[in-house]
């Protein structure tokens, strides 16, 4: 897996308030935005079903900002994850968290 093709996948459904996450990669990136942009507190090495549950306890006490935000707890809440989980997912969890470039697609050189 390609991990900034998960990260442009995630922000591209933000930005046009369209599609669904796909898989575990797309979730837990998402998931890092959420923690970055609402101060969320998630364990680096969290397994999806954990995050999943925590994730949409929080997201009943949170209010979007905007559509791109909105768009963002409704894929998470509309998704249901897979067993499956290894290190990039953390990585892509991590890069969420400290996400320099916020909802912009490419990354300047």
């Amino acid at each position: 897996m390609v991990t900034s093709i998960a990260r442009q996948s995630v922000i591209i459904k933000c930005n046009m308030q369209k599609s669904i996450l796909t898989g575990n990669y797309e979730f837990y990136y998402a998931a890092g935005l959420v923690s970055k942009l609402f101060g969320v507190v998630i364990a680096d090495d969290i397994q999806p079903a954990e995050l999943f549950q925590s994730l949409t306890e929080k997201l009943e006490t949170l209010e979007p900002r905007d559509e791109k935000e909105g768009h963002l707890f409704q894929m998470i809440r509309d998704y249901r994850p897979g067993e499956m989980y290894d290190e990039q997912m953390k990585e892509l969890l991590l890069w969420g968290k400290n996400e320099q470039y916020l909802w912009t697609v490419g990354i300047p050189s």
